[in-house]
Protein backbone atom coordinates (compact mmCIF):
# COMPACT_ATOMS: atom_id res chain seq x y z
CA UNK A 1 0.00 0.00 0.00
CA UNK A 2 1.03 3.61 -0.51
CA UNK A 3 1.56 5.78 2.54
CA UNK A 4 3.07 9.06 3.72
CA UNK A 5 6.15 9.10 5.94
CA UNK A 6 7.42 12.23 7.71
CA UNK A 7 11.21 12.46 7.57
CA UNK A 8 11.18 15.64 9.66
CA UNK A 9 12.61 19.07 8.90
CA UNK A 10 9.73 19.69 6.45
CA UNK A 11 10.49 16.63 4.35
CA UNK A 12 8.19 13.71 3.64
CA UNK A 13 8.09 10.68 1.39
CA UNK A 14 5.23 8.84 -0.29
CA UNK A 15 6.34 5.24 -0.36
CA UNK A 16 5.23 1.62 -0.25
CA UNK A 17 4.40 -0.12 3.02
CA UNK A 18 3.33 -3.74 3.52
CA UNK A 19 -0.42 -4.30 3.48
CA UNK A 20 -1.46 -4.85 7.12
CA UNK A 21 -2.73 -8.11 8.56
CA UNK A 22 -4.91 -8.03 11.69
CA UNK A 23 -3.71 -9.81 14.78
CA UNK A 24 -5.91 -10.96 17.69
CA UNK A 25 -8.44 -8.26 18.62
CA UNK A 26 -7.46 -6.10 15.65
CA UNK A 27 -9.19 -4.90 12.50
CA UNK A 28 -7.99 -3.60 9.16
CA UNK A 29 -9.71 -0.39 8.06
CA UNK A 30 -9.69 0.69 4.43
CA UNK A 31 -9.09 4.43 4.63
CA UNK A 32 -11.57 6.68 2.88
CA UNK A 33 -10.38 9.98 4.36
CA UNK A 34 -7.42 11.05 6.50
CA UNK A 35 -7.32 14.59 7.86
CA UNK A 36 -4.33 16.91 8.10
CA UNK A 37 -4.17 18.37 11.61
CA UNK A 38 -2.16 21.23 13.04
CA UNK A 39 -0.36 18.86 15.40
CA UNK A 40 0.82 16.85 12.36
CA UNK A 41 2.89 19.89 11.50
CA UNK A 42 5.04 19.30 14.58
CA UNK A 43 6.10 15.94 13.13
CA UNK A 44 6.46 17.40 9.64
CA UNK A 45 8.51 20.44 10.73
CA UNK A 46 10.64 19.13 13.60
CA UNK A 47 13.64 16.80 13.53
CA UNK A 48 12.76 13.12 14.13
CA UNK A 49 11.43 12.43 17.65
CA UNK A 50 11.49 16.10 18.69
CA UNK A 51 7.73 16.45 18.24
CA UNK A 52 7.05 13.58 20.64
CA UNK A 53 9.19 15.23 23.30
CA UNK A 54 7.61 18.65 22.69
CA UNK A 55 4.13 17.18 23.15
CA UNK A 56 5.15 15.41 26.35
CA UNK A 57 5.17 11.83 25.05
CA UNK A 58 7.92 9.24 25.40
CA UNK A 59 10.20 9.14 22.36
CA UNK A 60 11.35 5.87 20.82
CA UNK A 61 14.56 5.70 22.86
CA UNK A 62 12.50 5.96 26.07
CA UNK A 63 10.40 3.08 24.74
CA UNK A 64 13.53 0.95 24.32
CA UNK A 65 13.62 1.30 20.51
CA UNK A 66 17.10 2.17 19.26
CA UNK A 67 16.26 2.90 15.62
CA UNK A 68 13.47 5.32 14.72
CA UNK A 69 11.01 3.33 12.58
CA UNK A 70 9.47 4.54 9.34
CA UNK A 71 5.87 5.24 10.37
CA UNK A 72 2.81 6.14 8.31
CA UNK A 73 1.75 9.65 9.30
CA UNK A 74 -1.72 10.99 10.04
CA UNK A 75 -3.89 10.65 13.15
CA UNK A 76 -7.37 11.34 11.75
CA UNK A 77 -8.30 8.04 10.05
CA UNK A 78 -11.79 7.28 8.78
CA UNK A 79 -13.03 4.49 6.53
CA UNK A 80 -14.70 1.07 6.40
CA UNK A 81 -13.74 -2.18 8.07
CA UNK A 82 -11.93 -4.41 5.58
CA UNK A 83 -11.04 -7.41 7.74
CA UNK A 84 -11.61 -8.68 11.28
CA UNK A 85 -8.80 -10.32 13.21
CA UNK A 86 -9.16 -13.35 15.49
CA UNK A 87 -11.21 -12.68 18.59
CA UNK A 88 -13.05 -9.59 17.35
CA UNK A 89 -16.67 -9.98 18.40
CA UNK A 90 -18.86 -10.02 15.25
CA UNK A 91 -21.72 -8.67 17.34
CA UNK A 92 -19.73 -5.45 17.74
CA UNK A 93 -18.17 -5.01 14.30
CA UNK A 94 -18.66 -6.33 10.79
CA UNK A 95 -16.80 -6.02 7.51
CA UNK A 96 -18.12 -2.92 5.73
CA UNK A 97 -18.96 -0.94 8.87
CA UNK A 98 -18.26 2.78 8.59
CA UNK A 99 -15.83 3.78 11.35
CA UNK A 100 -13.59 6.48 12.75
CA UNK A 101 -10.44 5.59 14.68
CA UNK A 102 -9.67 6.96 18.13
CA UNK A 103 -5.98 7.43 17.55
CA UNK A 104 -4.63 6.41 20.97
CA UNK A 105 -4.15 3.03 22.64
CA UNK A 106 -3.15 2.67 26.27
CA UNK A 107 -2.58 -0.18 28.70
CA UNK A 108 -6.32 -0.71 29.09
CA UNK A 109 -6.11 -1.11 32.87
CA UNK A 110 -5.30 2.26 34.47
CA UNK A 111 -8.07 4.67 35.46
CA UNK A 112 -7.44 6.89 32.43
CA UNK A 113 -7.77 4.00 30.00
CA UNK A 114 -10.81 2.58 31.76
CA UNK A 115 -12.61 5.91 31.34
CA UNK A 116 -11.69 6.19 27.66
CA UNK A 117 -8.78 8.62 28.13
CA UNK A 118 -6.07 6.30 26.80
CA UNK A 119 -3.97 9.28 25.66
CA UNK A 120 -3.40 9.91 29.38
CA UNK A 121 -2.36 6.31 30.09
CA UNK A 122 0.08 6.09 33.00
CA UNK A 123 2.14 3.55 31.02
CA UNK A 124 2.36 5.81 27.97
CA UNK A 125 0.02 5.74 25.00
CA UNK A 126 0.50 4.38 21.51
CA UNK A 127 -0.33 7.19 19.09
CA UNK A 128 -1.43 6.16 15.61
CA UNK A 129 0.38 8.41 13.16
CA UNK A 130 3.24 9.12 15.57
CA UNK A 131 4.43 5.93 17.31
CA UNK A 132 2.42 3.47 15.18
CA UNK A 133 1.17 3.53 11.61
CA UNK A 134 -1.51 6.17 11.03
CA UNK A 135 -4.12 7.11 8.48
CA UNK A 136 -2.14 8.64 5.59
CA UNK A 137 -2.23 5.30 3.74
CA UNK A 138 -4.66 3.01 2.00
CA UNK A 139 -5.14 0.81 5.08
CA UNK A 140 -4.56 0.91 8.83
CA UNK A 141 -4.61 -1.92 11.37
CA UNK A 142 -5.83 -0.97 14.86
CA UNK A 143 -7.32 -2.64 17.94
CA UNK A 144 -11.09 -3.00 17.62
CA UNK A 145 -11.48 -1.08 20.86
CA UNK A 146 -10.28 2.11 19.11
CA UNK A 147 -13.16 2.10 16.63
CA UNK A 148 -16.06 4.55 16.84
CA UNK A 149 -19.14 4.26 14.64
CA UNK A 150 -19.52 6.84 11.88
CA UNK A 151 -23.22 7.69 11.38
CA UNK A 152 -24.51 7.14 7.84
CA UNK A 153 -25.40 10.82 7.43
CA UNK A 154 -21.80 11.99 7.98
CA UNK A 155 -19.21 11.97 5.18
CA UNK A 156 -15.89 10.18 5.56
CA UNK A 157 -14.04 13.50 5.41
CA UNK A 158 -16.21 14.86 8.21
CA UNK A 159 -15.53 11.67 10.16
CA UNK A 160 -11.80 12.26 9.77
CA UNK A 161 -12.21 15.77 11.18
CA UNK A 162 -14.24 14.47 14.13
CA UNK A 163 -11.42 11.99 14.82
CA UNK A 164 -9.32 14.88 16.09
CA UNK A 165 -9.78 18.58 15.23
CA UNK A 166 -13.58 18.85 15.24
CA UNK A 167 -13.81 16.45 18.17
CA UNK A 168 -11.25 18.55 20.05
CA UNK A 169 -13.50 21.61 19.66
CA UNK A 170 -16.46 19.61 20.96
CA UNK A 171 -14.40 18.35 23.90
CA UNK A 172 -13.33 21.89 24.79
CA UNK A 173 -16.94 23.05 24.86
CA UNK A 174 -17.79 20.23 27.26
CA UNK A 175 -14.74 20.98 29.45
CA UNK A 176 -15.81 24.62 29.66
CA UNK A 177 -19.43 23.70 30.43
CA UNK A 178 -20.49 26.08 27.65
CA UNK A 179 -24.22 26.40 27.03
CA UNK A 180 -26.57 28.58 25.05
CA UNK A 181 -26.51 31.14 27.88
CA UNK A 182 -22.89 32.02 27.10
CA UNK A 183 -21.26 34.75 25.08
CA UNK A 184 -18.19 32.93 23.81
CA UNK A 185 -14.93 34.42 22.59
CA UNK A 186 -13.02 32.08 20.27
CA UNK A 187 -9.37 33.02 19.78
CA UNK A 188 -8.10 31.53 16.54
CA UNK A 189 -10.25 30.81 13.48
CA UNK A 190 -8.34 27.81 12.16
CA UNK A 191 -10.02 24.39 11.76
CA UNK A 192 -10.60 23.82 15.49
CA UNK A 193 -11.86 27.37 15.96
CA UNK A 194 -14.17 26.97 12.97
CA UNK A 195 -15.61 23.79 14.45
CA UNK A 196 -16.05 25.56 17.78
CA UNK A 197 -18.05 28.28 16.00
CA UNK A 198 -20.40 25.70 14.51
CA UNK A 199 -20.96 23.89 17.79
CA UNK A 200 -21.44 26.98 19.95
CA UNK A 201 -23.88 28.48 17.45
CA UNK A 202 -25.83 25.21 17.44
CA UNK A 203 -26.06 25.53 21.23
CA UNK A 204 -27.43 29.07 20.90
CA UNK A 205 -24.38 31.03 22.06
CA UNK A 206 -23.44 34.54 21.04
CA UNK A 207 -20.06 34.05 19.34
CA UNK A 208 -17.14 36.47 18.95
CA UNK A 209 -14.09 35.34 16.97
CA UNK A 210 -10.59 36.84 16.80
CA UNK A 211 -7.82 36.11 14.33
CA UNK A 212 -5.15 37.91 12.31
CA UNK A 213 -6.02 36.48 8.87
CA UNK A 214 -8.72 38.05 6.73
CA UNK A 215 -9.66 34.78 5.00
CA UNK A 216 -10.13 32.98 8.30
CA UNK A 217 -12.25 35.80 9.69
CA UNK A 218 -14.36 35.71 6.53
CA UNK A 219 -14.85 31.96 7.00
CA UNK A 220 -15.75 32.53 10.66
CA UNK A 221 -18.48 34.96 9.63
CA UNK A 222 -19.76 32.53 7.01
CA UNK A 223 -19.96 29.78 9.64
CA UNK A 224 -22.16 31.94 11.85
CA UNK A 225 -19.93 34.03 14.13
CA UNK A 226 -21.87 37.05 15.35
CA UNK A 227 -18.78 39.27 15.44
CA UNK A 228 -15.28 38.88 13.97
CA UNK A 229 -12.33 40.92 15.22
CA UNK A 230 -8.98 41.38 13.50
CA UNK A 231 -6.64 41.54 16.48
CA UNK A 232 -4.04 43.44 14.43
CA UNK A 233 -6.52 46.29 14.01
CA UNK A 234 -8.48 46.45 17.25
CA UNK A 235 -7.85 46.01 20.95
CA UNK A 236 -9.64 42.71 21.58
CA UNK A 237 -10.35 43.38 25.26
CA UNK A 238 -11.91 46.78 24.59
CA UNK A 239 -13.85 45.49 21.58
CA UNK A 240 -15.33 42.55 23.49
CA UNK A 241 -16.37 44.80 26.35
CA UNK A 242 -18.01 47.18 23.88
CA UNK A 243 -19.89 44.31 22.25
CA UNK A 244 -21.09 43.00 25.61
CA UNK A 245 -22.02 46.35 27.16
CA UNK A 246 -19.10 46.17 29.55
CA UNK A 247 -19.79 42.68 30.89
CA UNK A 248 -17.09 40.82 28.97
CA UNK A 249 -17.40 37.33 27.53
CA UNK A 250 -18.68 34.63 29.86
CA UNK A 251 -16.48 31.96 28.25
CA UNK A 252 -13.50 31.79 25.91
CA UNK A 253 -11.77 29.07 23.92
CA UNK A 254 -8.19 29.59 22.79
CA UNK A 255 -7.34 27.42 19.79
CA UNK A 256 -4.41 29.54 18.64
CA UNK A 257 -1.66 28.67 21.10
CA UNK A 258 -0.46 32.27 20.70
CA UNK A 259 0.49 33.93 24.01
CA UNK A 260 -0.91 37.35 23.08
CA UNK A 261 -4.22 35.83 21.95
CA UNK A 262 -4.54 33.80 25.15
CA UNK A 263 -3.81 36.84 27.27
CA UNK A 264 -6.37 39.00 25.46
CA UNK A 265 -9.01 36.26 25.62
CA UNK A 266 -8.53 35.87 29.37
CA UNK A 267 -8.65 39.58 30.02
CA UNK A 268 -11.78 39.91 27.89
CA UNK A 269 -13.69 37.64 30.28
CA UNK A 270 -16.21 38.99 32.71
CA UNK A 271 -16.74 37.96 36.33
CA UNK A 272 -17.04 34.18 36.76
CA UNK A 273 -15.71 33.69 33.23
CA UNK A 274 -13.75 30.64 32.19
CA UNK A 275 -11.21 30.09 29.45
CA UNK A 276 -10.48 26.73 27.86
CA UNK A 277 -6.94 26.38 26.52
CA UNK A 278 -6.77 24.07 23.51
CA UNK A 279 -3.89 25.31 21.35
CA UNK A 280 -0.60 23.55 22.07
CA UNK A 281 2.68 25.31 22.79
CA UNK A 282 3.46 28.84 23.95
CA UNK A 283 2.84 30.41 27.33
CA UNK A 284 0.39 32.76 28.99
CA UNK A 285 1.42 35.92 30.86
CA UNK A 286 -1.23 37.29 33.21
CA UNK A 287 -1.52 39.57 36.21
CA UNK A 288 -3.03 36.99 38.52
CA UNK A 289 -4.99 39.25 40.87
CA UNK A 290 -6.97 41.45 38.41
CA UNK A 291 -7.06 38.94 35.55
CA UNK A 292 -8.01 35.81 37.49
CA UNK A 293 -8.55 35.98 41.23
CA UNK A 294 -10.69 39.08 41.62
CA UNK A 295 -12.89 38.07 38.66
CA UNK A 296 -13.18 34.44 39.85
CA UNK A 297 -11.93 33.28 36.43
CA UNK A 298 -11.36 29.58 35.76
CA UNK A 299 -8.50 28.45 33.48
CA UNK A 300 -9.12 25.00 32.01
CA UNK A 301 -6.83 22.81 29.91
CA UNK A 302 -8.53 20.61 27.33
CA UNK A 303 -6.58 17.86 25.56
CA UNK A 304 -8.63 16.29 22.77
CA UNK A 305 -11.46 14.05 24.12
CA UNK A 306 -12.13 10.48 25.20
CA UNK A 307 -13.36 7.77 22.85
CA UNK A 308 -16.89 7.94 24.25
CA UNK A 309 -16.88 11.70 23.66
CA UNK A 310 -15.82 11.11 20.07
CA UNK A 311 -18.98 9.10 19.47
CA UNK A 312 -21.03 11.76 21.25
CA UNK A 313 -19.55 14.41 18.98
CA UNK A 314 -20.46 12.40 15.87
CA UNK A 315 -24.04 11.97 17.08
CA UNK A 316 -24.31 15.70 17.86
CA UNK A 317 -23.11 16.49 14.33
CA UNK A 318 -25.65 14.11 12.83
CA UNK A 319 -28.57 15.21 15.04
CA UNK A 320 -27.95 18.94 14.56
CA UNK A 321 -27.02 18.85 10.90
CA UNK A 322 -23.59 20.42 11.48
CA UNK A 323 -21.81 20.89 8.15
CA UNK A 324 -18.37 19.70 9.21
CA UNK A 325 -17.27 19.61 5.57
CA UNK A 326 -17.55 23.41 5.52
CA UNK A 327 -14.20 23.62 7.37
CA UNK A 328 -12.32 22.00 4.48
CA UNK A 329 -10.55 24.28 2.05
CA UNK A 330 -8.34 21.64 0.38
CA UNK A 331 -8.77 18.00 -0.64
CA UNK A 332 -5.78 15.96 -1.84
CA UNK A 333 -4.62 12.50 -2.89
CA UNK A 334 -1.69 11.05 -0.98
CA UNK A 335 0.44 11.15 -4.14
CA UNK A 336 0.23 14.95 -3.79
CA UNK A 337 1.24 14.83 -0.12
CA UNK A 338 4.36 16.91 -0.65
CA UNK A 339 2.39 19.81 -2.10
CA UNK A 340 -0.44 19.30 0.41
CA UNK A 341 1.85 19.76 3.41
CA UNK A 342 3.70 22.71 1.88
CA UNK A 343 0.34 24.47 1.55
CA UNK A 344 -0.98 23.31 4.92
CA UNK A 345 2.23 24.44 6.60
CA UNK A 346 1.39 28.04 5.66
CA UNK A 347 -1.62 27.90 8.03
CA UNK A 348 -3.48 30.55 6.05
CA UNK A 349 -6.43 28.43 4.93
CA UNK A 350 -8.88 25.97 6.42
CA UNK A 351 -8.60 22.25 7.03
CA UNK A 352 -7.17 19.79 4.51
CA UNK A 353 -7.83 16.10 3.94
CA UNK A 354 -6.51 13.18 1.90
CA UNK A 355 -9.31 11.29 0.16
CA UNK A 356 -9.03 7.74 -1.16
Amino acid sequence: MRGVYFKGNRELEVTDFPDPTPGPGEVVVRIKASGLCGSDLKFYRDPPEEALKALGFKDFSERGITEVPKIVAGHEPCGVIEELGPGVDPRAWSVGDRVMVFHYKGCGYCDSCRTGWSQLCVQGATIYGATAHGGHAEYIVVPAETLVTLPDSISFSAGAAIACGTGTAFGAIKRGNITGHDTVLIAGAGPIGQAAIQFTKALGCKVIVTDVTADKLSTAARLGADYVLDSTKVDVVDAVKDLTKGRGASAAIDTSGVPAARKAATRALGTWGRIVLVGLGGNIDLDVSPDLVIKQVSVIGSYTFNNVGMGECARFVANHGIDVDAVFSDRWSIEDAGKAYVEFDKQTRGKAVFEF
